[in-house]
């Protein structure tokens, strides 16, 4: 068995404990990431994108939420963006990092369609 002690200054000490301080601040604020206003949501339902047209600053997340019994995509005709198959109840959400106008349609029922206006 090995006993003993160790001595550390003061200045050390405080040194150390100011160290271990801005290790866990940075930590902590590196970690903490601002969360987004909640953006538009736009409803599927009846085989329509409600609201077809919506305006939004950049930097926005819309979400779309499909309200219909049958499966539904958000494509962009761009392919800025692409959903995978939405069913019923479930979301897809995008965010545009872009200004722009953006027409979208359902790959599965191309009369639905709907415009992203980015500023």
């Amino acid at each position: 068995m090995v006993t003993g002690s160790i001595r550390i200054s003061s200045r050390a000490a405080a040194l150390m404990l100011g160290a271990l301080a801005l290790v866990l601040t940075t930590s902590i604020w590196v970690g903490a990431q601002p969360t987004p206003a909640p953006g538009p949501r736009i409803e599927i339902r009846g085989h329509k994108y409600s609201p077809a047209t919506v305006t939004v600053p950049v930097g926005t997340t819309i979400a779309w939420v499909n309200h219909d019994d049958e499966v539904h995509t958000v494509f962009s005709t761009t392919q800025a963006f692409t959903s995978p198959a939405v069913e019923t109840d479930e979301t897809y959400s995008f965010t545009f990092s872009k200004p722009g106008t953006y027409t979208y349609f359902c790959t599965l029922h191309p009369l639905m369609t709907g415009t992203v206006i980015v500023k």
